[in-house]
């Protein structure tokens, strides 16, 4: 990715982080600190196996482990990124953006998926949490929660797993996923980085402490 940026004229360094492990991701943002003297935004996208997360698989056989794997995994790891973030633009001066993200699910009412909603749920507690506490600093925290990305590997995934177990073609398990929007269409990677791009930028400093949908319209979202 790093090196498809620089060729099209960006600038761009890759790093290998444990975004599980709080002394990695310290060491990386105080590098990006002394290389650029300030840290302007973050963005955590970990996602979770969805086998291992549970989802799909109905509450009453779900394990205890499985159920609390995305609550670790991926509201864990915004957690730990985000308040190091945070730590680093106040001691710098930031005044930065700690963009979380998470997934429509967190509102929708989809059975078999204890834990990866409950997780999603959490960090969109944890943003408003955080924009209450690292305001007075300057410091943004705003959470995009997204509707299913069909072109990303992960869907891709869930829709053949799924389709086969429910015994119907990828085609109607992939309507399946859109049939709530108002659109009829999901969202693409392209339109959810642009919209990370405009809420870190200038022109989104009106937003703070909110969760912005990116998923068409959903008749189903509460």
């Amino acid at each position: 990715m790093a090196e498809e940026i620089e060729a099209n004229g960006g600038s761009a360094e890759a790093g290998k982080v444990d975004a599980l492990n709080e002394t990695e991701i310290d060491s990386y943002l105080q590098k990006v600190v002394a290389d650029n003297g300030k840290l302007d935004m973050v963005f955590n996208g970990i996602g979770s196996y969805y086998k291992d997360a549970g989802s799909g698989t109905p509450t009453t056989i779900a394990t205890f482990e499985q159920f609390l794997n995305p609550l670790q995994r991926i509201c864990g790891s915004q957690f730990l990124t985000s308040r190091v973030a945070a730590r680093h633009m106040i001691q710098s001066g930031s005044e930065g953006t700690i963009l979380l993200f998470t997934a429509s699910v967190s509102r929708t009412k989809t059975p078999n998926m204890a834990g990866f909603a409950s997780a999603c749920a959490a960090i969109e507690g944890l943003t408003r949490v955080m924009a209450a506490e690292f305001g007075q600093h300057g410091i943004k925290a705003i959470c995009i929660c997204s509707g299913a990305l069909m072109e990303t590997g992960k869907i891709r995934g869930m829709i053949s797993d799924f389709s086969k177990l429910a015994g119907i073609s990828r085609e109607e398990m992939a309507k399946s996923y859109t049939k709530f929007n108002m659109l009829k269409s999901g969202p693409t990677l392209q339109q959810l980085g642009e919209t990370a791009a405009f809420l870190v930028s200038e022109n989104g400093v009106i937003f703070n402490s909110h969760v912005v949908d990116v998923d068409c319209g959903k008749l189903n979202l509460l």
